[in-house]
């Protein structure tokens, strides 16, 4: 397994995204009020397994000292085998060298093994924000990185 840098561009990358997406869809049963907000400045960590990209993950800088989660995703058939909490932590690690001390995210509450991940890797409940306000079926997590030595 290999995790790699790739840009928003790369085919593989949007291909996850898509199954993302779709996935969601099926799993909120359509709910009203959902949202797919699309950013050009994420940058994306990619998992790679057999030279195939099953996995991914990026961070947005919010500001200065936050970035968000964004695009958590692992292909039905790689789960259960800890890529999602070893792309979590290359994500936090992005997130520290890009400058920012803390990384925050949303779910969906329809989402039970997403948020027994965050919460069992650190993350806190914080209150909805940003574009997630109006959202009933958003909450959000966030998680302070450790200072460096």
């Amino acid at each position: 397994m290999l995790i790699e840098s790739r840009p928003s561009t790369d085919p593989e990358i949007d291909a996850l995204v898509v199954a993302q997406q779709r996935e969601l869809r099926e799993a909120d049963g359509g709910l009203d009020g959902q949202v797919t907000v699309t950013h050009d400045d994420i940058r994306y960590l990619a998992v790679v397994v057999d030279g195939r990209a099953v996995a991914c993950g990026g961070i947005q800088s919010l500001d200065a000292t936050t970035g968000e989660l964004k695009r958590m995703y692992v292909r039905p058939a790689y789960r259960g085998r800890g890529i999602a909490r070893q792309l979590l932590t290359a994500l936090e690690e992005l997130a520290f060298q890009r400058g920012h001390s803390v990384v925050c995210l949303e779910t969906g509450v329809y989402l039970p093994a997403a948020i027994g991940l965050y919460t069992s890797c650190g993350y806190e409940p914080i209150p909805v924000y940003g574009e997630y306000v109006e959202n009933p079926y958003s909450v959000c997590f966030a998680k302070r990185l450790p200072v460096a030595a």
